[in-house]
């Protein structure tokens, strides 16, 4: 769960929420599965893909001002580190929009 706080509670808390709601929808969809958990569980599937990146995107302009602001003089390890924690919400992103996606598909094939 460290993975969490270093890519910036701001995404990553709400990200995991939204992970969260999607297990209990899918757990809800077990027991009574409606085109309605279907559509839900990919919208908010797709909504954290896309917030992932905007994560990455708001931090990366972020860390562009920043760079700008001292002269560009940086060393490459700082940067690669930066990239590092900033890939971290579009991963989580990216995950949650797999496995929402995966809850889809058993949920679709579970569908009489």
């Amino acid at each position: 769960m460290n993975f969490i706080m270093d890519g910036g509670p701001i995404f990553m808390v709400p990200l995991l929420a939204l992970l969260i709601v999607i297990i209990i929808l899918f757990a809800k969809g077990l027991k009574n599965n409606t085109e309605k958990t279907h559509k839900l569980i990919n919208s908010l599937a797709l909504f954290s893909f896309v917030f992932g990146v905007l994560g990455f995107v708001i931090g990366m302009l972020g860390a562009l001002d920043d760079i700008a602001e001292i002269g560009g003089d940086i060393a490459p390890q700082v940067l690669a580190g930066g990239f590092k924690v900033g890939l971290l919400s579009p991963t989580f992103g990216m995950v949650i929009f797999l496995i929402g996606k995966l809850f889809t598909i058993i949920l679709t094939s579970m569908k009489k």
